[in-house]
Protein backbone atom coordinates (compact mmCIF):
# COMPACT_ATOMS: atom_id res chain seq x y z
CA UNK A 1 0.00 0.00 0.00
CA UNK A 2 1.47 3.57 -1.03
CA UNK A 3 1.26 5.79 1.64
CA UNK A 4 -0.64 9.41 1.60
CA UNK A 5 1.05 12.60 2.28
CA UNK A 6 4.35 10.42 2.53
CA UNK A 7 7.83 12.98 2.91
CA UNK A 8 11.35 13.95 4.13
CA UNK A 9 11.29 16.44 6.59
CA UNK A 10 15.15 17.61 7.05
CA UNK A 11 17.48 19.91 9.14
CA UNK A 12 20.76 20.48 9.95
CA UNK A 13 22.54 20.43 13.60
CA UNK A 14 25.59 20.17 15.55
CA UNK A 15 27.77 18.38 17.31
CA UNK A 16 30.93 16.70 17.88
CA UNK A 17 31.97 13.18 17.01
CA UNK A 18 34.43 11.38 19.93
CA UNK A 19 35.92 8.18 18.92
CA UNK A 20 39.97 6.26 19.25
CA UNK A 21 40.39 9.26 21.78
CA UNK A 22 39.86 12.29 19.59
CA UNK A 23 36.77 14.35 19.09
CA UNK A 24 35.81 16.98 16.19
CA UNK A 25 33.08 19.48 15.69
CA UNK A 26 30.71 17.90 13.18
CA UNK A 27 27.62 19.32 11.49
CA UNK A 28 24.78 16.26 11.17
CA UNK A 29 21.53 15.63 8.86
CA UNK A 30 18.37 14.84 10.55
CA UNK A 31 15.85 13.32 8.97
CA UNK A 32 12.38 12.58 9.71
CA UNK A 33 10.13 10.30 7.14
CA UNK A 34 6.99 10.48 7.68
CA UNK A 35 3.16 12.18 7.35
CA UNK A 36 1.46 14.60 8.51
CA UNK A 37 0.18 12.52 11.34
CA UNK A 38 2.85 9.83 11.82
CA UNK A 39 6.74 9.67 11.51
CA UNK A 40 10.03 7.72 12.05
CA UNK A 41 13.03 9.71 13.05
CA UNK A 42 16.55 8.63 11.61
CA UNK A 43 19.71 8.56 13.89
CA UNK A 44 19.73 11.15 16.72
CA UNK A 45 22.37 13.84 16.63
CA UNK A 46 23.28 16.60 18.60
CA UNK A 47 20.42 18.11 19.94
CA UNK A 48 16.96 16.80 21.13
CA UNK A 49 15.00 20.21 20.58
CA UNK A 50 16.62 20.13 16.76
CA UNK A 51 14.92 17.19 16.41
CA UNK A 52 11.73 17.54 17.86
CA UNK A 53 11.62 20.87 16.29
CA UNK A 54 11.06 18.37 12.74
CA UNK A 55 8.88 16.25 14.12
CA UNK A 56 6.51 19.16 15.40
CA UNK A 57 3.07 17.51 16.85
CA UNK A 58 3.47 14.11 15.30
CA UNK A 59 3.17 10.39 16.37
CA UNK A 60 6.99 9.40 16.70
CA UNK A 61 6.79 5.50 15.81
CA UNK A 62 10.25 4.56 16.20
CA UNK A 63 13.85 6.06 16.49
CA UNK A 64 15.54 4.30 14.01
CA UNK A 65 19.65 4.23 14.15
CA UNK A 66 21.89 3.72 11.04
CA UNK A 67 24.71 2.92 13.24
CA UNK A 68 26.09 3.64 16.66
CA UNK A 69 28.55 6.37 16.51
CA UNK A 70 28.06 9.02 19.26
CA UNK A 71 26.87 11.83 16.99
CA UNK A 72 24.72 9.49 15.53
CA UNK A 73 23.03 7.96 18.83
CA UNK A 74 24.31 10.13 22.15
CA UNK A 75 20.70 11.60 22.28
CA UNK A 76 18.73 8.53 21.35
CA UNK A 77 17.34 7.92 25.11
CA UNK A 78 16.78 11.36 25.62
CA UNK A 79 14.67 11.64 22.42
CA UNK A 80 13.45 8.40 23.27
CA UNK A 81 11.48 10.07 26.36
CA UNK A 82 11.05 13.26 25.07
CA UNK A 83 8.58 12.01 22.15
CA UNK A 84 4.82 11.56 22.26
CA UNK A 85 4.53 13.74 24.79
CA UNK A 86 6.53 11.84 26.93
CA UNK A 87 5.14 8.41 26.67
CA UNK A 88 8.64 7.54 24.66
CA UNK A 89 9.19 5.67 20.74
CA UNK A 90 11.54 2.53 20.37
CA UNK A 91 15.18 2.78 19.29
CA UNK A 92 16.22 0.28 16.81
CA UNK A 93 19.67 -0.58 16.20
CA UNK A 94 21.14 -3.31 14.41
CA UNK A 95 23.05 -5.60 17.37
CA UNK A 96 26.36 -5.80 15.67
CA UNK A 97 26.83 -2.07 16.69
CA UNK A 98 26.67 -2.53 20.58
CA UNK A 99 30.64 -2.05 21.17
CA UNK A 100 30.34 1.27 19.60
CA UNK A 101 26.79 1.77 21.38
CA UNK A 102 28.15 0.91 25.01
CA UNK A 103 30.90 3.29 24.38
CA UNK A 104 28.55 6.40 24.54
CA UNK A 105 25.68 4.36 26.63
CA UNK A 106 27.93 2.25 28.81
CA UNK A 107 28.11 -1.42 28.98
CA UNK A 108 27.38 -4.41 31.58
CA UNK A 109 29.39 -3.04 34.35
CA UNK A 110 27.88 0.13 34.28
CA UNK A 111 24.72 0.25 36.44
CA UNK A 112 23.41 3.57 35.27
CA UNK A 113 23.87 1.76 31.32
CA UNK A 114 21.00 1.77 28.79
CA UNK A 115 20.28 -0.19 25.87
CA UNK A 116 18.26 0.38 22.65
CA UNK A 117 14.69 -1.34 22.32
CA UNK A 118 14.43 -3.63 19.24
CA UNK A 119 17.04 -5.21 17.12
CA UNK A 120 16.95 -4.07 13.85
CA UNK A 121 18.12 -7.01 10.67
CA UNK A 122 18.70 -7.29 6.88
CA UNK A 123 16.10 -7.31 4.90
CA UNK A 124 13.30 -6.23 7.79
CA UNK A 125 10.39 -4.32 6.74
CA UNK A 126 9.43 -1.27 8.91
CA UNK A 127 6.10 0.60 8.46
CA UNK A 128 5.00 4.81 8.66
CA UNK A 129 2.35 6.04 6.93
CA UNK A 130 1.53 3.51 4.77
CA UNK A 131 4.85 2.70 3.54
CA UNK A 132 7.40 0.51 3.76
CA UNK A 133 11.43 0.74 4.81
CA UNK A 134 13.51 -1.76 4.39
CA UNK A 135 16.66 -2.02 6.51
CA UNK A 136 19.24 -3.25 4.79
CA UNK A 137 22.65 -4.15 6.60
CA UNK A 138 25.71 -2.48 5.16
CA UNK A 139 28.62 -3.44 7.23
CA UNK A 140 32.31 -1.42 6.95
CA UNK A 141 31.66 1.98 8.21
CA UNK A 142 30.64 0.55 11.53
CA UNK A 143 30.03 -3.47 12.01
CA UNK A 144 26.00 -2.94 12.21
CA UNK A 145 25.56 -0.10 10.37
CA UNK A 146 22.15 -0.50 8.36
CA UNK A 147 20.92 2.03 5.05
CA UNK A 148 17.07 2.64 5.09
CA UNK A 149 15.24 2.28 1.42
CA UNK A 150 11.82 3.25 0.49
CA UNK A 151 10.65 2.57 -2.56
CA UNK A 152 7.46 4.98 -2.23
CA UNK A 153 9.65 8.22 -2.78
CA UNK A 154 12.99 6.31 -4.23
CA UNK A 155 15.39 7.61 -1.68
CA UNK A 156 17.67 5.92 0.63
CA UNK A 157 18.91 6.89 3.98
CA UNK A 158 22.80 5.72 3.96
CA UNK A 159 23.92 7.33 7.92
CA UNK A 160 27.68 7.19 7.09
CA UNK A 161 27.75 4.34 4.56
CA UNK A 162 27.74 6.14 1.81
CA UNK A 163 27.94 10.09 0.88
CA UNK A 164 28.21 12.64 -1.82
CA UNK A 165 31.83 11.56 -3.22
CA UNK A 166 32.31 7.93 -2.09
CA UNK A 167 32.33 5.69 0.76
CA UNK A 168 32.22 7.06 4.48
CA UNK A 169 35.38 6.94 6.81
CA UNK A 170 37.48 3.86 7.96
CA UNK A 171 40.41 3.58 9.65
CA UNK A 172 39.18 4.11 12.85
CA UNK A 173 37.96 1.34 15.79
CA UNK A 174 35.15 -0.97 14.59
CA UNK A 175 35.20 0.06 10.74
CA UNK A 176 36.77 -2.19 7.53
CA UNK A 177 37.63 -0.35 4.34
CA UNK A 178 37.04 -3.56 2.15
CA UNK A 179 34.00 -4.74 3.73
CA UNK A 180 32.56 -1.32 3.50
CA UNK A 181 33.28 -0.54 -0.30
CA UNK A 182 31.90 -4.78 -1.07
CA UNK A 183 28.72 -3.62 1.12
CA UNK A 184 28.05 -1.03 -1.17
CA UNK A 185 28.37 -3.00 -4.49
CA UNK A 186 26.47 -6.07 -3.42
CA UNK A 187 23.49 -3.70 -1.35
CA UNK A 188 22.77 -0.48 -2.39
CA UNK A 189 24.10 -0.31 -6.29
CA UNK A 190 21.66 -3.04 -7.43
CA UNK A 191 18.83 -0.07 -6.26
CA UNK A 192 17.40 2.27 -9.46
CA UNK A 193 20.19 4.41 -10.58
CA UNK A 194 17.92 7.23 -9.63
CA UNK A 195 17.25 6.71 -5.81
CA UNK A 196 18.02 9.88 -4.33
CA UNK A 197 20.84 9.14 -1.19
CA UNK A 198 20.33 11.42 1.96
CA UNK A 199 23.68 11.21 3.81
CA UNK A 200 24.18 11.33 7.24
CA UNK A 201 26.42 14.21 6.85
CA UNK A 202 26.54 17.28 3.55
CA UNK A 203 24.57 17.09 0.59
CA UNK A 204 22.35 14.12 -0.82
CA UNK A 205 23.85 12.44 -3.90
CA UNK A 206 22.13 9.12 -6.01
CA UNK A 207 23.06 5.69 -6.30
CA UNK A 208 23.65 6.25 -10.17
CA UNK A 209 26.55 9.03 -9.78
CA UNK A 210 28.49 7.24 -7.20
CA UNK A 211 28.11 3.83 -8.50
CA UNK A 212 29.53 5.57 -11.17
CA UNK A 213 32.76 6.91 -9.63
CA UNK A 214 33.39 3.38 -7.53
CA UNK A 215 32.64 1.27 -9.80
CA UNK A 216 30.23 -1.62 -9.94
Amino acid sequence: MTGTGLRVDHAVTSGTFSLDGETFDVDNNIWVLGDDTECIVIDAPHSVTDILAVVGERTVKAIVLTHAHDDHCRQAPALREAVNGGSGAPILLHPDDRPLWELTHGGADDPDATLWDVDLADGQVLEVAGSQVRVIHTPGHAPGAVCLYVPDLGVLFTGDTLFHGGPGATGRSFSDRPRLEASIRASLFGLPEETVVHTGHGDDTTIGAEAAALGR
